[in-house]
């Protein structure tokens, strides 16, 4: 997807109403909204995400006070070719194996003053990013206070998220779960407060679990990650591929959406050796599954293969990985061989 702004001028003053913009292409058609809170001449949005390489009709609908439809002229606005990054710098990157899991999930690239942050796999339908991959360094970690609130995601539209801004899920049992977590990424301000992203929460056990070996894990991958880098993907699911499972539902504080609990929480981690060129000539990875609730044991004895988790999720994680050694590697799960590599 690539993402793209508009604007649009009117010789009259708009007042206090809502102008839609529509982007409308041959295969992918969609539309946002500007909230005109005083009165003035324009109306504008950014941040559209729309197909790379395409060309769309673009105009703007709102409607007069006397109840009319008032429509825009018609213009056209073609999205650029994307820029194919290099393999090696985007290793966390997973790919979808069976789209039809989530019809209605898209890339969401988070990036701070141009820098690849993280990528999360939302999907509007249930609120839920389904997945966040981030690389993991030194320089991502230090000491920046923890931010006091939460915020919407500009990349897209807020009727799209969920409304945890200033207070959590209902009840006491789930916390505001961090898919990439604050401690990963407290060396740089900006970056920190985009893991403050609504986008990035779920409903997760708070108690022995977010606070628990969840924790733990997430602590051990940091201080691994501080003498190299490591490529991480969080995520959750509802169930596993092929499984009956049902799904329980719960609402923000502040928001009336019903938001799915899951059911599933893993983390898939990868490391890598490379040559003088950047080729990876060499790798390590290991993944864990949790169930959304309490524990009184250590992260260690959940550990898995990431082929388990692909099989448990439909996705195929570090597909930018090289065949030959992807397909060997991702059948370890032994935590400490990870650690040795």
């Amino acid at each position: 997807m690539a993402s793209a702004g508009c604007e649009v001028e009117s010789p009259e003053y708009i007042t206090n109403g809502v102008v839609t913009f529509h982007f409308i292409s041959s295969s992918h058609s969609t539309s946002a909204t500007y909230n005109v809170g005083t009165t003035q001449t324009y109306a504008q949005v950014c941040n559209v995400q729309l197909e790379a390489a395409t060309t769309y009709s673009v105009y703007a609908s709102c409607t007069a006070t006397n109840g009319t439809a008032v429509t825009s002229t018609t213009t056209t606005l073609t999205t650029p070719v994307p820029v194919v990054m290099p393999s090696e710098s985007w290793l966390e990157l997973p790919a979808i194996s069976n789209s039809s899991l989530y019809p209605n999930a898209q890339e969401l690239k988070v990036e701070a003053s141009g820098v690849r942050n993280y990528t999360a796999y939302y999907d509007n339908s249930t609120y839920t990013s389904m997945w966040v991959a981030y690389p993991l360094q030194s320089s991502h970690m230090g000491s920046f206070a923890r931010p006091s609130k939460w915020y919407y995601n500009p990349l897209i539209a807020t009727s799209e998220q969920v409304n945890l801004c200033d207070h959590s899920y209902e009840g006491d049992t789930y916390s505001r779960g961090h898919l990439i977590p604050n401690a990963s990424r407290n060396g740089n301000e900006e970056m920190q407060l985009q893991t403050f992203y609504v986008t990035n929460s779920v409903p997760q056990v708070q108690n022995s679990f977010n606070s628990g070996v969840w924790s733990s894990l997430e602590s051990a991958l940091q201080s691994e990650a501080a003498s190299e880098t490591i490529y991480i993907v969080t995520g959750v699911a509802f169930k596993k591929v092929g499984e009956t499972k049902s799904v329980s539902y719960i609402q923000a504080t502040d928001d009336t959406k019903q938001i799915p609990i899951p059911n599933y929480f893993y983390k898939v981690a990868l490391k890598v050796k490379t040559n003088s060129s950047g080729t990876v000539t060499s790798a390590s990875t290991v993944g864990f599954w949790f169930e959304n609730k309490a524990y009184s044991d250590v992260y260690t004895n959940y550990s898995v293969t990431v082929d388990q988790v692909e099989q448990w999720t439909g996705f195929d994680f570090f597909a930018n990985l090289p065949d030959n050694i992807e397909v060997t590697v991702e059948s370890s799960k032994d935590w400490n061989a990870f650690l040795a590599f």
